[in-house]
């Protein structure tokens, strides 16, 4: 069974079933999955391998960077660079039109970073970013002590400079997003399987709203990547695959997925295929509802 449907609606935005096309495998935990909508391209991590890939429809999957400092969570800043969360370095880095590195973040308060997992960018430039500790770890990192004595979720300024904490309470905070207005911030928490909410203030701060929903379902896998539609209906990996919740936070249904899922992101030139990193394969599945790309337009 390809999905499990919790409400009608589901069949409006995912529809009745989907099929799954591999697009690869053989990998060893892929992650962090990014579309270019003009190149028609996709980018997507491998923190074992130590490598970001690139598949098209023309090319397959080639070597985009290799090595990658265990890179996990891209996306795109509002000029178009690429931006990386590295787990053996515990940065943030941007990628110029020149190739060269520069780093968004690495420390806090003057202490190490634990290790940058997922990243979203505002449209006024600010760049935000979830700071687990799973990148410290053998296999998905590089094992060495922790510093921080938090797992937190940041701002770093459109304008550059020091890293912003948002909170500083979760155990391990993992994918987050916007709502289409950017009042609110989603962040998930994947050892406490739920996703929580920041309101934003008037004077641009975010304040906690609390826990919005949680990923319930039977099958492996926790909270990971997460992004919502063209609709407002959020998309969250969880237990069995992908949680399609609609607006208000009811669970719509899941995208049973092959392999435990780890992100996805919606491509093609419609926005209606979904590309998920799920374990040691890259998929492919359409839905109904378009997606949103993160490259500024």
């Amino acid at each position: 069974m390809s999905v499990e449907i919790r409400h009608p609606n589901f069949q409006t935005v995912v529809g009745s079933s989907v099929e799954f096309e591999t697009l690869g495998t053989g990998f060893l935990f892929t992650e962090g999955p990014l579309w270019h909508p003009h190149d028609r391209y996709l980018l997507f991590s491998d923190m074992p391998g130590d490598i970001i890939r690139r598949w098209s429809a023309r090319d397959g999957i080639q070597t985009f960077r290799s090595p990658s400092n265990k890179s996990n969570g891209l996306t795109w800043d509002r000029q178009g660079r690429l931006l990386a969360c590295e787990h053996a370095t515990s940065r943030v880095t941007r990628t110029e039109p020149d190739g060269q590195l520069t780093v968004v973040a690495s420390h806090y308060q003057g202490q190490e970073l634990n290790s940058p997992n997922d990243i979203v960018v505002a449209s006024n430039g600010d760049i935000y970013f979830s700071d687990p500790t799973y990148g410290r770890m053998d296999y998905y990192g590089v094992k060495r002590d922790v510093v921080l004595g938090f797992r937190g979720v940041y701002r770093v300024p459109a304008e550059g400079g020091a890293p912003q904490l948002l909170a500083d309470d979760f155990a391990q905070p993992n994918g987050l997003c916007f709502s289409l207005d950017e009042r609110r911030l989603f962040v998930n928490d994947t050892e406490r399987m739920h996703i929580r909410v920041f309101e934003r203030s008037g004077d641009g701060s975010f304040s906690d709203a609390g826990v919005w929903a949680e990923t319930k379902a039977e099958g492996d896998g926790a909270p990971d990547g997460m992004k919502i539609d063209s609709e407002g209906n959020l998309y969250c990996c969880g237990p069995g695959g992908i949680h399609v919740f609609g607006p208000s936070g009811d669970c719509l249904g899941v995208i049973r997925t092959p392999e435990v899922a780890a992100n996805f992101t919606w491509g093609d030139d419609d926005l209606r295929s979904i590309f998920i990193t799920a374990s040691t394969s890259l998929y492919r599945i359409r839905v109904k509802t378009p997606g949103r790309s993160a490259f500024p337009k």
